[in-house]
C-alpha cells in the first residue's frame, strides 16, 4: 500500500505485508493501555484527529485505516473543542479498535460537556468496547461559554473513575501548561489527576529531550509514579513552528531552529528534517529508559510509516 517497486516475495511490498499485515480477529491482544504500558518495553503509538465536517471524513478514516496497518500499541482519536467533533471520534475509535484490533484511546474534553453528555459518550464507548478514555479539559470556546458541572480534568477523571472500568489516561505539560503560574503549580495539579484515578500521562509535545528529563525527576520526587508517555510531533512544515510556539509556548532549541531556518522553504526537504529529528528524539528518550512513545502525526500515514520503519529494530 505504503511502498513500490517489486511485488515478488522478496520485494519491499511483501515485507510490509508480513511485517504490517491486519490483525486476524482472534488475535489476542491487551487492549487496556495501563495493560500495555505495564509490559515495560518500549511502546510506539499514534494519534489521529477526526474531520470537522462530513464531507472529509472518508479521507481521515482512510489514513488513519493505514496508520493501524502499522500495527501500532495504541492509537488515539482526539475530540474537537466543545465537543464538536464527537460523533466521528467515536466513529473513527470504533473502526480502529473493533475492525483493525488496534487499542484505542478516545479523547473527552469536560470544559463544554455536562455530566449528562458524559455519561452518554461514556455509555457508547463501552458498548463499543473502547475501554480507554484520555480526559481532558479542553478548550474554552471562542464565544467563552462553558458548562458548569467540570471545571478541571481531575472531576472528569474522577466521574469516570466512578464510572466504569475504563483505563484513564490524562495530559501532562513538561514545560509547564500555559495558564498555570509556574511550574511547581502544574505538578501540583498533575498529583490531584494522579490521586482522581488516572492510570498513565501523557506530555504536551517538546524537541528538547532534556525538559522531560528533568521534568520526570521533578514529577518523581511529588510521588507521581504512573507511566508517562513521551509526546513526540514531528514537525514536516515550517508553518507549523509559528502555530506551535503560539499555542504552547514550547522552547525551540537552537539545532531545531537551525533546521527550519535552513529547510523551511524546502517542503521535501523540510519533511524529511523534521522526521529525521522526531525520529533521533526518540532513539534518545529510548535509550534513556523512556518506553512509552506517542506521536503527533497528523493524519499524515507516510510521516507515521516512515518513523515506524526507523524504529523497526529500536522497538
Amino acid at each position: 500500500m505504503f511502498f513500490g517497486g517489486a511485488r515478488g516475495t522478496e520485494g519491499p511490498e511483501f515485507i510490509w505485508q508480513e511485517q504490517y499485515q491486519r490483525p486476524r480477529e482472534d488475535e489476542e491482544r491487551a487492549m487496556k493501555i495501563r495493560d500495555i504500558l505495564a509490559e515495560g518495553r518500549p511502546t510506539l503509538s499514534f494519534e489521529v484527529f477526526p474531520p470537522k465536517t462530513a464531507d472529509k471524513y472518508e479521507n481521515v478514516e482512510a489514513a488513519a485505516k493505514e496508520i493501524a496497518l502499522l500495527k501500532p500499541d495504541f492509537m488515539s482519536v482526539t475530540y474537537g473543542a466543545g465537543g464538536g467533533t464527537r460523533r466521528y471520534t467515536i466513529d473513527i475509535a470504533d473502526t480502529l479498535n473493533n475492525a483493525y484490533h488496534v487499542p484505542t484511546l478516545a479523547h473527552l474534553t469536560c470544559v463544554s460537556s455536562t455530566r449528562e453528555r458524559v455519561h452518554e459518550i461514556m455509555a457508547e464507548l463501552k458498548e463499543k468496547k473502547i475501554e480507554n478514555i484520555l480526559a481532558l479539559r479542553g478548550d474554552i470556546p471562542r464565544d467563552g461559554h462553558v458548562e458548569k458541572d467540570f471545571r478541571y480534568a481531575s472531576e472528569l477523571i474522577r466521574e469516570i473513575k466512578a464510572s466504569g472500568d475504563f483505563c484513564i489516561g490524562a495530559a501532562c505539560y513538561p514545560e509547564g501548561h500555559v495558564e498555570s503560574v509556574n511550574k511547581t503549580a502544574d505538578i501540583g495539579y498533575l498529583k490531584e489527576k494522579v490521586e482522581a484515578g488516572c492510570d498513565f500521562v501523557t506530555t504536551q509535545m517538546f524537541f528538547d529531550n532534556n525538559i522531560l528529563y528533568n521534568f520526570l525527576y521533578r514529577i518523581r520526587e511529588k510521588g507521581i509514579t504512573i507511566p508517562v508517555v513521551a509526546g513526540i510531533m514531528p514537525v514536516t512544515h515550517a508553518s507549523q513552528v509559528a502555530r506551535i510556539c503560539q499555542m504552547s509556548g514550547t522552547y525551540l532549541p537552537a539545532r531545531f531552529k537551525a533546521l527550519v531556518d535552513r529547510f523551511g522553504d524546502r517542503p521535501a526537504a523540510m519533511k524529511q528534517a523534521g522526521i529525521a529529528y522526531a525520529t533521533e528524539q526518540i532513539i534518545d528518550l529510548v535509550a534513556n529508559g523512556v518506553n512509552g512513545i506517542h506521536v503527533y502525526s497528523m493524519n499524515h500515514p507516510d510521516v507515521a510509516r516512515k518513523i515506524r520503519e526507523s524504529l523497526s529494530e529500536i522497538l
